[in-house]
């Protein structure tokens, strides 16, 4: 602990000797790891600025004007881009959007009608697409009350899409298989781009009617592909996670073919509007600054995921996904095994943020969650995981999630702080 940066946290975060030095081996040995993490942010930086430049992106288009919104070159500016970043016929990206949960139902129910079945092929969905799929709550405007029915199939013992259980469970009536790339609540590593190719090659082959849909949630910018680019119909995800770089305000984006584009912005909107209307309130800047520095604060969260896997993997506790495994998301989980642990561990990434660090969280009843949930997230955008979070429902075996940074560094620090946390309430020993 000799450089002055350790001495700085030691002396003004009361971090101690043992916690840096756990973060100091623990960083070392995650470092051969985190050139590929880089050459992959470079790759997806000049690709956006390749597109940036190929849409003649300018100062007017982050104009914006009133009313309805007709003739918004700053929105049809972004949604060229993110159209040709992600390699589709079309996009959606509106701050109206007003989450990725939001994005998910406009897809899914500007898609399917009355009769239609949807799949999850990945288990379970994220808590919040319960009621959304009419697995909890009556009466709400759900795809059960609109007669459109639901079937999952669990991943196999490995984490893997179990293609025969996949196949078995598809029926003429099946319209739509959704395949969450994310950990979202569950124990298991993130889908690969692999195997998401796999998985688009497998459903086509049975029927090329059927939709592959990507739940695109944290997966942005991991790779130098993206869902689209092998093989997914059409992709959906929040603005506010990764493509928002930390910058844009809210909203969310869908890209993919030009008919289910057109058909899910009339769900956004009306039918016979689409999405000809809807103003962008002068987010236009903000959008397109943050998805072009997206792929560097997505590195950096990547990194302190990885740092976060290995100092907790040393100390004895179970990590999804390992330190050396390949990342298709920016999530890390940490089984900790009880409340209090995960407790201590959310509170220690709240003191570590740059707002509302004096805040203590606390699990509560939040809206469209199963479980009480404790949510840690001092963001200068609220609700914005791309920043440095962590959140975890309230349920045995006490899994904790960690995600986000705008840099390595204070992904990093989020990390120590939840150490120094454990350390303090005699939950960890070091």
């Amino acid at each position: 602990m000799q450089n002055n940066t350790y001495k700085f946290l030691n002396e003004h975060f009361n971090i101690s000797e043992s916690v840096l030095d756990l973060i100091d081996e623990s960083e070392k040995e995650v470092s051969e790891y985190f050139s590929e993490l880089d050459d992959i942010m470079a790759f997806n930086q000049y690709k956006i600025l390749d597109s940036f430049q190929r849409n003649n992106i300018c100062d007017r288009h982050f104009s914006w004007n009133t009313g309805y919104g007709y003739d918004d070159a700053g929105r049809e500016a972004t949604e060229r881009v993110y159209a040709d970043i992600f390699h589709t016929e079309a996009a959606l990206v509106r701050p109206i959007i007003v989450n990725g949960t939001h994005a998910l139902t406009l897809t899914i129910m500007g898609l399917l009608r009355p009769g239609d079945e949807l799949i999850y092929c990945t288990g379970a969905p994220y808590d919040t697409l319960e009621e959304v799929i009419g697995l909890r709550g009556e009466g709400k405007g759900s795809l059960k009350d609109y007669g459109i029915t639901y079937d999952q199939v669990e991943l196999s013992p490995e984490g893997r899409i179990d293609f025969d259980a996949l196949r078995k469970a598809i029926k003429p009536c099946t319209r739509m298989i959704t395949l969450q790339r994310a950990t979202g609540y569950g124990w298991r590593r993130a889908i690969t781009i692999d195997e998401i190719k796999e998985w688009a090659a497998f459903v086509k082959d049975i029927d090329p009617n059927i939709i592959c849909m990507v739940d695109n949630c944290y997966g942005e910018f991991l790779n130098v592909q993206e869902p689209t680019d092998v093989g997914a119909d059409v992709i959906a995800g929040s603005l506010i996670k990764n493509p928002g770089g930390g910058l844009a305000l809210t909203g969310g984006y869908i890209c993919g073919k030009q008919d289910l584009i057109d058909k899910i912005s009339y769900r956004m909107t009306s039918p016979g509007i689409g999405g000809e209307c809807g103003l962008t309130f002068g987010q236009t800047r903000t959008m397109l600054q943050g998805l072009f520095i997206a792929p560097k604060t997505v590195n950096g969260a990547v990194k302190g995921a990885v740092l976060c896997a290995k100092a907790f993997e040393k100390l004895g506790f179970d990590v999804c996904p390992a330190p050396q495994d390949t990342r298709s998301d920016i999530i890390q989980a940490v089984k900790l095994g009880s409340p209090e642990a995960v407790i201590a561990f959310c509170q220690g990434i709240q003191a570590a943020a740059p707002i509302d660090s004096h805040v203590s969280p606390e699990p509560w009843d939040m809206p469209g969650y199963e479980d009480p949930v404790i949510m840690a997230a001092g963001a200068f955008v609220q609700g914005s995981s791309i920043e440095l979070s962590a959140d975890a429902p309230i349920r045995d075996p006490y899994v904790v999630y960690f995600q986000g940074g705008l840099t390595y560094e204070h992904s990093k620090f989020g990390v120590i702080k939840a150490l120094q946390e454990m350390k303090d309430r005699g939950l960890i020993t070091l």
